[in-house]
């Protein structure tokens, strides 16, 4: 069976903030379920190994966390440094191990992430993400989604061919279009970013739905379950209460079978 770990849920910036004395900081520095590291997600497949979706600048942290030294793969979504900011680190890593790392993501991703690492290509081969991939019995689509004013991102929707359980990692994303949607539609788990409880900015200031734009999304998508990620300091995991049933907020080792 395979089992999927968030070992981050934080958007950019992460949780406590530096500058920040708010409540929510507060907790998250006494070593709280608030605290969050910036996004990413395990994937621990019998077939193929572990998989690893974005490498931000916490990726050291978390696969200690993970009592990990090494990863079959990874899924790069877009080159946004809280999602690549680890890459020079798994380079190095790959350097003196000797090891090659494999990472998938799409071709125009891949020019932006050598266009700021053009180093990382002699120890990570980049595979472009533009077709459908097989990972063991999953097969993983990609496509690009409506990122607001910070440009555009991806989503991944995988399918298992023997159960036919599906599901999407969507982190950064707002606004989508209804083709954007469509791969999201009915599918058994949904995990989406919403940064803000209620983000009170204008929209084209924004990047990223908020928790009351995600409950009005899923009203609409319907998947089974649904989990929140990408969370900045203005959500507070004693707020859960306030999602409806089958949606829940991540937190730092939570752990889904599928």
């Amino acid at each position: 069976m395979t089992a999927l770990v968030f070992r981050g849920t934080g958007d950019s910036q992460g949780v406590p903030r530096v500058y920040c004395d708010c409540a929510v900081c507060r907790e998250a520095r006494r070593g709280g379920v608030n605290r969050r590291l910036r996004s990413s997600l395990q994937m621990i497949d019998p077939d193929a190994g572990t998989t690893w979706i974005d490498c931000g600048p916490d990726w050291g942290r978390q696969m200690e966390a993970a009592s990990l030294r090494d990863v079959d793969r990874m899924l790069i979504t877009h080159a946004h440094f809280d999602h690549i900011g680890g890459l020079p680190e798994w380079y190095d890593a790959c350097r003196w191990t000797g090891k090659t790392g494999v990472a998938y993501t799409p071709a125009e991703v891949i020019e932006e992430i050598a266009g700021r690492f053009p180093w990382l290509g002699s120890r990570i081969e980049f595979r472009t993400f533009d077709e459908p991939i097989s990972i063991g019995q999953w097969t993983v689509k990609s496509w690009r989604v409506n990122h607001g004013k910070n440009g555009y991102a991806y989503a991944f929707a995988f399918r298992h061919e023997q159960t036919g359980f599906r599901w999407v990692y969507c982190s950064d994303a707002i606004g989508l279009t209804e083709e954007q949607q469509e791969p999201m539609i009915g599918v058994d788990l949904l995990i989406l970013g919403a940064s803000f409880f209620h983000e009170p900015y204008p929209i084209e200031t924004r990047s990223v739905y908020d928790v009351t734009e995600a409950i009005e999304l899923v009203r609409k998508l319907k998947p089974v379950r649904t989990v929140l990620t990408h969370m900045s300091h203005d959500i507070d995991m004693g707020r859960s209460g306030e999602l409806p049933e089958g949606m829940a907020f991540a937190y730092a080792g939570m752990r889904i079978e599928c």
